[in-house]
């Protein structure tokens, strides 16, 4: 899982006014971030609306990616749910011949207790053909993963090969970098948490804010990994306004707004979610004319 160490980018799906897919956008967003040092993607996680996307929508956005990416750096594929069968089912299921690793989130709504967390991860685990990541995200999951039920897993499930850590929870973080196996990868799920949680021992990012600034964020998790954490701490203090304003008014509603504002794709979101508030549009105008005038 080396090949997964640094910066992932959890890309969005750009969507045309009349809500179907923007093709000719993602492949934009997807050569932008290769351009720019990302790497690797990860493809129909939450940033990418992957809840309102139909199951060929999901194949089409894969192969679509994996053309663009031709291989030259991994594909991540999420792929969870709240029903263990039928994650097991789109497992079974989905194309993975272009697919390095299975990013699965925790399960939402049911709020199933540590063993059945357990139970669930061990089961796909069991099925599933290619490397899988954890994904723990209480703040939408409304259950968290506890730093011992992922170091259970790490060590008894060869196939679970890393956690996607957004509890922003730095002690349970440590706790499971602490107890891990060597083969084992903890990667921040939180851009404000990049810093810390590689400072502790992590092994990159899952970003969001890398579709927009993947040279900057890049670089900083880069400059982050060599303990250059002087260089790492100006360019994440540079980006904090623009992180602050990606989760101003929920994820991805921010950063559809900023690729907007960057001429990569429509400001369009697919019902419940709806696009950032004018005001909040406005400053992210703002930053990103004074982060592009800085590059200059």
């Amino acid at each position: 899982m080396k090949k997964l160490k640094g910066t992932g980018v959890a890309v969005i799906t750009p969507f045309k006014n009349d809500s179907s897919i923007d093709f000719a956008a993602l492949g934009r967003v997807i050569n932008h971030a290769v351009e720019g040092g990302v790497d690797y993607i990860v493809a129909l996680g939450t940033t990418a609306e992957s809840v309102t996307l139909t199951k060929d929508e999901k194949s089409a956005v894969i192969s679509y990616i994996a053309e663009i990416l031709e291989g030259k750096i991994p594909l991540v594929a999420g792929l969870g749910g709240n029903n263990t069968q039928e994650v097991i089912a789109s497992i079974r299921n989905t194309d993975l011949e272009n697919v390095d690793a299975i990013l699965s989130v925790a399960p939402y709504y049911n709020k199933p207790s540590q063993k059945g967390l357990l139970m669930h991860y061990k089961a796909i685990a069991t099925y599933s053909p290619r490397p899988v990541i954890i994904y723990n995200v209480p703040g939408r999951t409304s259950c968290n993963i506890s730093a011992d039920t992922t170091l259970e897993l790490a060590h008894e499930c060869d196939n679970i090969v890393a956690v996607k850590e957004s509890s922003g929870d730095i002690s349970q973080i440590m706790k499971i970098i602490k107890g891990k196996p060597d083969s084992f990868s903890v990667i921040s799920g939180d851009d404000i948490m990049t810093l810390p949680v590689i400072a502790a021992g992590g092994a990159g990012v899952i970003s969001v804010l890398a579709n927009a600034f993947p040279a900057a964020c890049s670089s900083m998790v880069n400059h982050a990994l060599k303990s250059n954490f002087k260089t790492a701490r100006e360019l994440q203090l540079k980006y904090l306004e623009a992180v602050e304003l990606l989760f101003a008014e929920g994820n991805p509603a921010g950063i559809k707004a900023f690729m907007s504002a960057l001429n990569m794709c429509g400001n369009v979101l697919r019902l419940p979610l709806a696009p950032v508030s004018r005001s909040t549009y406005t400053k992210i105008q703002k930053v990103v004319e004074e982060l592009q005038g800085s590059i200059r």
